[in-house]
C-alpha cells in the first residue's frame, strides 16, 4: 500500500510542476557586470536580468529561475536542445521584449544562440 501512495503522490507532484510553469520569452545578453543588484560584484555566468514583467522594483533580485526552451520566436528551425537551466537574477532589463535576457552560457544550455530569441516555461 506504502509503494502505490508513493508512486501517486509523484504522479501528482509532477503534474503540479508542469502546471505551475509560467510562459515567457528569453533573449541573451553578455555583459554581466556591473549589475543593477549586485553592482560590481561578481555572480558567475548563471544570470539572468529580469524583464519588467518580473522585476518589481528589484523585488526579483536574488531569486532563482528554473527556465526551459519550449519554442522559436523567429525563422531559425529547432532552436531548443532540451532540459532546463537554473539561473539567478542580478540585473534588470528595463524595455526589453523579454521576461528573462538570461546569460549567453545559460541561454546556450538550453537554445542555439543563433535563435537569439526564444519561447519559455520558466518557474
Amino acid at each position: 500500500m506504502e509503494l502505490h501512495t508513493f508512486i501517486l503522490v509523484g504522479i501528482i507532484a509532477s503534474f503540479l510542476s508542469a502546471a505551475s510553469a509560467v510562459p515567457g520569452i528569453a533573449t541573451f545578453y553578455t555583459s554581466y557586470v556591473p549589475s543593477a543588484c549586485y553592482g560590481s560584484k561578481n555572480n558567475g555566468v548563471m544570470i539572468a536580468a529580469a524583464g519588467d514583467a518580473i522585476w518589481n522594483g528589484g523585488a526579483a533580485c536574488g531569486k532563482f529561475y528554473t527556465v526551459r526552451c519550449t519554442g522559436a520566436r523567429n525563422a531559425v528551425p529547432h532552436p531548443c536542445k532540451g532540459g532546463s537551466v537554473t539561473v539567478k537574477i542580478v540585473d534588470h532589463c528595463p524595455g526589453c521584449p523579454s521576461t528573462l535576457d538570461l546569460s549567453r552560457e545559460a541561454f546556450s544550455k538550453i537554445a542555439n544562440p543563433v535563435a537569439g530569441i526564444i519561447n519559455i516555461d520558466y518557474r
